[in-house]
């Protein structure tokens, strides 16, 4: 049975590794899916074949066997990463590759409307985007942010590996010291689910912010308005960020 001294020395600080490797590897995939996602609809061709490039090479990568290039081949090129820090950057490199896609095609479904409008009002490229196309293009980056985001945590369990000491790696200790294979690998499957299930609710309120920020109603309470009404409220929303801007 797991004792009170395992429970602290090694499962309890185990999910408190897990949630560290899942914030910094999460902040890291935010910033190359914009990154590499904008610079995918760049008007200069060499910026779209270096992010294209960018995403097709990391996107057929497995993130185990980067993060062991990260943690074993990247020494001999004379950077020495420590196994936390080479975790985190095989995932955030890899699931940042996914999530720029999702920001590409999220910015290239904003109504070509919404765009024009800013042309018309002589807005730069950074103000159009900043103003207009990304407060419309981010509801729908949410919901796919969310699976993303998912699949990072379970994704983070690959650390254990590299000898990261985070609740998978605290639970092959357990089985090992106890021989009960069944018990431990059920409690990680529950924590695993408790933790997912706390990061789709913070996601599915911050989708619902973000739908009001445009002025989407809640599909609850759309009532007779329908997809056409929740559209054009949207294109309102964006008439009048557009215009305050000026």
């Amino acid at each position: 049975m797991m004792s009170s001294q395992f429970l602290t020395t090694w499962f309890l600080p185990g999910i408190w590794v897990t949630v560290q490797v899942t914030v910094y590897a999460a902040a890291l995939a935010a910033a190359v899916s914009f990154g590499i996602g904008l610079a995918r609809g760049s008007r200069y061709r060499i910026v779209r074949f270096l992010a294209g490039t960018y995403f097709e090479v990391f996107r057929g990568m497995s993130a185990l066997v980067l993060m062991f290039w990260m943690f074993f081949a990247l020494p001999l090129f004379g950077w020495q990463l420590v196994p936390l820090w080479a975790g985190v950057s095989a995932l955030g490199l890899t699931y940042g590759a996914y999530g720029s896609e999702i920001v590409r095609g999220s910015l290239a479904a904003v109504a070509p409307a919404q765009k024009e409008a800013g042309i018309a009002l002589n807005f730069t490229r950074g103000q159009r985007l900043r103003l207009i196309e990304l407060p419309q293009a981010w509801p729908a980056m949410v919901p796919p942010f969310n699976n993303l985001l998912i699949e990072l945590l379970k994704g983070t369990a690959l650390v254990s590996v590299i000898t990261v000491a985070d609740m998978t790696f605290a639970g092959n200790l357990l089985r090992l010291g106890t021989n009960e294979t069944a018990p431990v690998y059920t409690l990680l499957l529950v924590l695993y689910f408790v933790l997912a299930f706390l990061l789709t609710r913070g996601m599915r309120l911050l989708e619902r912010r973000a739908k009001a920020g445009i002025g989407q109603l809640p599909e609850k309470s759309a009532g007779g308005t329908g997809r056409a009404g929740v559209r054009d409220e949207g294109l309102r929303a964006g008439a009048r960020s557009a215009g305050g801007a000026r």
